[in-house]
């Protein structure tokens, strides 16, 4: 099993390039192709693949829809992959409404959140319900990943609660770093964290084309 973050990221916009390029009406694709459509090298997809005992060939390169089956597979895309959100402020009720998880085959079976006037409301089928019912839900469902968009200040504690249900992969929208137990994966995404990115560098490049000035 490889837990090459950066790889794993590069699979799956290596599987969103090679859909783009079937509906196209292609069949085959070679390396730098599929390199120059995801802003890599040839040689990183063509290592990228042999770690899972993908290869082509040099003269006819990859074959679009076994390579699709196969990344599907790495990634999980296969077979339904369930998942609870807890939290249902304004980005809970964005990703509930988010209607790309479906096409990707991830479905969110229910929402969970301590506000009683959240209760029993549903958006696109999916139920909001309290939050001490997180962990039967979870272990009735055998649900393995969660999406945390709850306050900071509640995170850690509705961490442990999913963890302690079963969860062993989670979403967390908050910004702070969260402790988890061997075994569990977190990954934070911080829209601001990632904005703040986004202004520095288009503030340097700025400061940069003004002294080449």
């Amino acid at each position: 099993m490889h837990t090459n973050k950066n790889c794993i990221q590069r699979m799956s916009r290596y599987r969103n390039a090679l859909n783009r390029f079937k509906g196209l009406g292609f069949s085959k694709i070679f390396s730098n192709y599929l390199a120059d459509a995801v802003g890599s090298t040839s040689s990183q997809v063509r290592k990228d693949f042999s770690l899972f005992g993908i290869y082509g060939s040099k003269r006819g390169g990859y074959s679009i829809d076994c390579l699709i089956e196969q990344l599907n597979e790495i990634l999980g895309k296969n077979e339904l992959q369930k998942v609870v959100l807890a939290g249902f402020g304004n980005m809970g009720a964005a990703l509930v409404r988010y209607k790309g998880f479906s096409k990707e085959g991830i479905s969110i079976l229910a929402a969970f959140d301590i506000d009683p006037a959240k209760y029993n409301k549903r958006i696109n089928n999916i139920e909001v319900l309290p939050l001490d019912r997180l962990q039967p839900f979870v272990q009735e469902h055998q649900i393995k990943i969660g999406i945390l968009g709850v306050p900071e200040i509640a995170a850690q504690h509705v961490l442990d609660l999913m963890v302690a249900a079963g969860i062993r992969g989670v979403l967390n929208f908050a910004p702070i770093q969260l402790k988890c137990p061997a075994g569990c994966v977190v990954n934070s995404v911080t829209l601001e964290h990632e904005l703040e990115n986004v202004i520095y560098f288009v503030n340097a490049n700025e400061k940069t084309e003004g002294v080449a000035a």
